[in-house]
């Protein structure tokens, strides 16, 4: 229940100014007379007291006031509160962290929860997200709470840390809801903001309230920054490209007074297994605030690269996360630079060298022995050819500046290259592609069996000669259930179908090695366990990929009866197929794996898979941590059609590099394997910089005629009113119309006798 005062309802507006008017008139002429008269003294004061009583008396008698009491309730006007829901309010703030400083606030908004109506989201990234459970408060006319809070119902640690702090957004979709306009904003951040940016910052916001004409009020988190040395930015200058040197510029801050002369910055390439491999380094001198390092490096490989940067941790560093950070660099290949091997100038040797030099995005380096053992020359053993074959440079110098290596029908025993069969395993497990191509002298008879090359082929090879020959019977190559689902036989079979040509004999091998897949097999010959023999398989060895044909006819593909068929083009089509798994193009992998929304250590870690078309099954995710080959997750999950993909939860996992292997189908129909390298760091860029940004939300408070507080103090924003709903109203004359006339009138007489005595007519 409320009192209030009103004038007279059956006078109009007009007729009101016109008696105020008059009574203000009457009052300046009194003044004028007592002037020109030139009273002064006590008798001049009582005719001006008693002259506006008169005319107040009269006033009153016209207008007659009359009370108003009205029963109803209060409604308090409609707040949105944006709370800042980026990973950058975990870092320190006022008291404790950031997010500490936030629930400070809420709790003090709360306590005006009895005047307002708040509606409360979190901010990061796209449109704000309600607080669970959120709902409006009111308040009742004698102040009683409605409802329910909204801070109450929050999630005790916010929702999953976002990595925007994109306001700008939150701005825009507050602007354009549908429901009840708001008659005031508050927002908690540290102004660590990506929108608005920190230059144009009224402009920005004015822009995205889009004439939304309500004040912004802003809450701080942090005032200053915390004792912090940071990699604030890596920025690549231009494409990474294989072989060619590359330029990475480092941004380095530090704050709080850290005394950061001379920071050591160190790059180092993350490998499959081993210690990670320092590849630049350099000095940072960040002793006024900032610095600026450019490290130059040469990466070998191509794909995917995890590179480590680290700088050293100043004493009383606060945020010792933010010292390390990785980045994902795809390095791409100018030419697929290409080492053919092969032991003798054979059909099918040609057949693909002519292939290989027709394609212009393929950097050729053959070599063919065209003397033997046999041949009476004067030459040494590693002479049997027209120049010197120069091993101890390919194999030694030149050999990580090739993306792939194919041996072709090649003894390694007569031309010295067993050897550095132990260096051509390292090179396929640190990235490299390694093609055997079968013939009289290639696999268990040119002498791979037993040695580390032979640990990375897909194929089991026998010591015993006998076991290890070759099958000269014709037949006819057999296509699996994988490899009918393979994308890497999908330009071949596009043109032939299932139908292969004749191959007069093949290499004998041994089964699959586990994890291999096996797409062509002999349809006459098992292996040791009782399977058909592998034909054609692939398999992964470390962080490469190996190939293994056992036959030397894949030119029938080109030139025979059987070719005309397809206009010789299969013989292109196996190839690129099989050149493009190797260098991991994305055409031919049986999926494409994507990291969602990035990893960040200590958080929930999503990988969406997007298989092939028509791939279906099962799918087998393996995660293991670089550097030690550790498996850190095992997940299966069922393929799901769309382009959504097929989100698959690998959990929480730490700081550092990670490789994500998925194997699509099982038994017959296991497809070859597809491998993502990725990175997680500790808060990622919202913790890269840890500053503070006190002058933009100030900025934006400016803007919009609202007001900047910390977050102890946003109990003490000036929020709009209330306003009162009535259900009931009584109008009630104070008094009654002839007492007013009679008041009025007697102030007026007593005005004329004041006057008379005092001398004025």
């Amino acid at each position: 229940m409320t009192r209030s005062w009103a004038l007279s309802g059956d006078l109009g507006r007009s007729w009101i100014l016109v008696a105020c008017a008059l009574a203000a008139l009457g009052l300046a002429l009194l003044a004028v007379e007592l002037w020109r008269g030139q009273k002064r003294g006590r008798a001049a004061l009582w005719v001006a007291l008693s002259g506006a009583l008169a005319t107040l008396g009269l006033l009153l008698a016209v207008l007659r006031p009359v009370a108003v009491l009205s029963r109803g309730s209060l409604v308090g006007p409609r707040v949105v509160v944006l709370v800042d829901g980026s990973r950058s309010v975990d870092l320190p703030g006022l008291d404790g962290t950031r997010r500490d400083s936030e629930k400070r606030a809420l709790a003090e908004l709360d306590k005006r929860a009895g005047e307002v109506r708040s509606a409360r989201l979190w901010f990061g990234e796209g449109a704000p997200v309600p607080f669970a459970g959120s709902g409006g408060t009111s308040a009742s006319a004698d102040g009683r709470r409605e409802g329910q809070s909204t801070s109450a119902a929050a999630p005790p640690g916010g929702p999953r840390p976002l990595s925007r702090s994109d306001l700008g957004a939150a701005l825009e979709w507050v602007a354009r809801a549908s429901d009840e306009r708001p008659s005031a904003l508050v927002v908690l951040s540290d102004g660590r903001l990506d929108r608005p940016g920190d230059t144009g910052v009224a402009e920005q916001t004015r822009a995205a309230l889009a004439g939304l004409n309500v004040p912004v009020h802003t809450v701080g988190l942090a005032s200053a920054a915390p004792r912090d040395a940071s990699i604030r930015a890596v920025r690549a200058a231009g494409a990474a490209v294989a072989h060619q040197p590359l330029s990475l510029r480092i941004e380095i801050g530090c704050e709080g007074g850290l005394s950061c002369d001379a920071l050591q910055v160190a790059a180092r390439e993350l490998r499959e297994d081993g210690p990670p491999v320092a590849v630049a380094s350099g000095t940072a001198q960040a002793s006024g605030g900032a610095a600026t390092v450019e490290l130059s490096m040469t990466l070998d490989r191509a794909g995917t690269r995890i590179l480590e940067i680290e700088i050293d941790t100043p004493s009383g560093d606060e945020v010792p996360d933010n010292n390390k950070r990785y980045l994902t660099i795809d390095v791409a290949r100018d030419r697929v630079r290409l080492l053919h091997v092969a032991g003798r100038p054979t059909y099918d040797v040609r057949a693909l060298r002519m292939w290989l030099k027709a394609d212009a995005s393929v950097d050729l380096v053959a070599f063919f022995i065209l003397r033997t053992q046999d041949d009476q020359v004067r030459a040494t053993q590693s002479e049997l050819s027209l120049i010197p074959f120069p091993v101890d440079e390919l194999f030694l110098k030149h050999l990580p500046s090739f993306d792939a290596v194919i041996l072709q029908d090649f003894d390694a025993r007569p031309y010295e290259l067993e050897k550095y069969l132990d260096e051509l395993a390292s090179y396929v497990d640190r990235g490299g592609g390694l093609i055997m191509v079968g013939g009289d002298d290639s696999f268990g008879r040119g002498h791979y069996a037993g040695t580390p090359v032979a640990k990375a082929l897909p194929v089991e090879l026998d010591r015993d000669p006998a076991a290890s020959g070759t099958d000269l019977a014709v037949f006819t190559p057999r296509v699996t259930a994988a490899g009918r689902a393979a994308p890497v036989l999908g330009p071949l079979r596009a043109l032939l179908g299932d139908q292969l040509p004749e191959m007069s004999g093949s290499n004998v091998v041994g089964d699959a090695r586990p994890g291999s897949t096996v797409l062509l097999e002999h349809p006459g010959r098992n292996a040791p366990s009782g399977a058909p023999m592998p034909v054609l398989a692939l398999g992964e060895y470390g962080s490469g990929r190996t190939i293994a044909l056992t036959v030397d006819g894949s030119h029938r593909l080109l030139f025979s009866a059987f070719a005309a068929s397809a206009a010789g083009r299969a013989h292109g089509a196996f190839w690129d197929g099989l050149l493009g798994w190797l260098m991991r193009d994305p055409r031919y992998e049986p999926a494409v794996v994507e990291v969602m929304g990035g990893c960040i250590a200590g958080e929930e870690t999503t990988l969406a898979l997007h298989p092939a078309p028509g791939t279906e099954g099962e799918a087998k995710v393996k995660v293991t941590r670089l550097g030690s080959a550790q498996v850190v997750r095992e997940v299966k999950a069922a393929l799901r059609p769309g382009d959504a993909g097929t989100p698959v939860q690998i959990g929480k996992l730490e700081p550092g590099g990670y490789a994500a292997t998925v194997e699509i189908g099982d038994g017959d129909r296991k497809g070859p394997t597809t491998r993502r390298d990725f990175a997680c760091e500790r808060g990622g860029d919202e913790w890269a910089d840890s500053r503070p940004d006190v002058a933009r939300l100030e900025a934006i408070a400016a803007a919009t005629g609202g007001k900047y507080v910390v977050a102890g103090d946003a109990g003490s924003l000036p929020l709009p009113p209330a306003t009162q709903v009535a259900a009931e109203r009584h109008v009630s004359p104070i008094a009654p119309p002839w007492l007013w006339t009679l008041v009025g009138a007697a102030f007026l007489g007593g005005h004329w006798i004041v006057r008379r005595r005092s001398g004025l007519d």
